[in-house]
């Protein structure tokens, strides 16, 4: 009989752990990670060093809600600076400053008209930042800046990790259009810098 009872005692010990495993695997929360451009070739560009330079400066006080985001739009945005742009040109005078301007996230509440309809949460994603190559020979430089934006409105009462997933997703998308258009701004305005390129602008007077 008391064989029979450990028995019991030990297969109730395991269904309760099975139980709280189980449990476990479920409250853990998703884990995300910033977008990352290493499978792209990087942009070569004739300076001597890329630096890598932020100027924001978070103010963790609504409306900014950046802070509060399971990805960073402003380390994405070094991330990007990292995978992309590559120093080939160390016999050079010339440096490249890839400076992060802006890289907020705001948010308000927009009251709806119609009585059945809920209210919803508005965000809006800012990105601007200027990369800046300077000759120190001749103090000569020029620059391109891109200013990307993204907005979301989801309904007020969504909850956090549904939130988590909306934002994730819209760093992605605005990190998708920023590449392209960065990429096409090197190219177009920054090109007598770039390794391999042999397109010319032409500038209107």
């Amino acid at each position: 009989m008391n064989k029979l009872k450990n028995i019991v005692l030990v297969f109730s010990s395991l269904f309760m752990f099975a139980c709280s495993t189980t449990s476990d695997i479920d409250a853990v929360p998703l884990r995300y990670s910033e977008p990352r451009f290493q499978t792209m070739a990087p942009i070569e560009l004739d300076v001597e060093k890329v630096e890598v330079i932020s100027e924001f400066i978070p103010s963790f006080t609504r409306p900014n809600v950046e802070h509060l985001f399971p990805v960073s739009i402003e380390k994405s945005a070094k991330l990007w600076a990292e995978d992309r742009l590559k120093a080939d040109g160390f016999s050079s005078n010339r440096i490249a400053e890839f400076i992060i301007k802006d890289a907020s996230v705001t948010e308000e509440i927009e009251k709806s008209e119609e009585l059945l309809q809920k209210d919803r949460l508005k965000y809006r994603a800012n990105l601007s930042v200027v990369l800046k190559i300077t000759d120190k020979s001749n103090m000569s430089a020029a620059e391109t800046t891109i200013n990307a934006w993204r907005e979301l409105r989801i309904p007020v009462d969504t909850k956090i990790a549904d939130k988590e997933k909306y934002w994730n997703d819209m760093v992605y998308k605005l990190f998708d259009e920023f590449n392209q258009r960065m990429e096409k701004n090197i190219n177009e305005y920054l090109n007598m810098y770039v390794k391999n390129n042999y397109s010319i602008k032409e500038y209107q007077d």
